[in-house]
């Protein structure tokens, strides 16, 4: 019974991770087609030519950027759960304090 809980609890934690980036992509494409809609948008109100386009789709990418690095930094954080989690569970191995007597 405890290997099924481990089996499901680490399913579970595969669809949470590809969810997870699943969302990561959503997020940069629509940053990048929002910021140049909005500045091909603004460039047609003001009639600034595309200067508006440029400097919107710069802050799109800006924000495409700005979420890949979130991404990474939760990716990594959770990466060293998991090794602290793996170290822990050794060590308790090794000392005999997760056997029962």
């Amino acid at each position: 019974m405890l290997i099924l809980a481990r089996q499901f609890k680490t399913v579970q934690q595969h669809w949470k991770s590809a969810g997870s980036y699943s969302t990561l992509g959503l997020e940069v494409g629509l940053s990048v087609v929002f910021g140049l809609f909005l500045g091909r948008w603004l460039d047609g109100k003001f009639g600034t030519g595309n200067v508006l386009t440029i400097v919107w789709f710069l802050f799109g990418v800006a924000a495409a950027a700005r979420a890949i690095y979130r991404a990474l930094q939760r990716a990594n954080e959770a990466a060293r759960r998991a090794e602290a989690e793996a170290e822990s569970q050794r060590k308790s191995y090794l000392h005999g304090t997760d056997r029962k007597s």
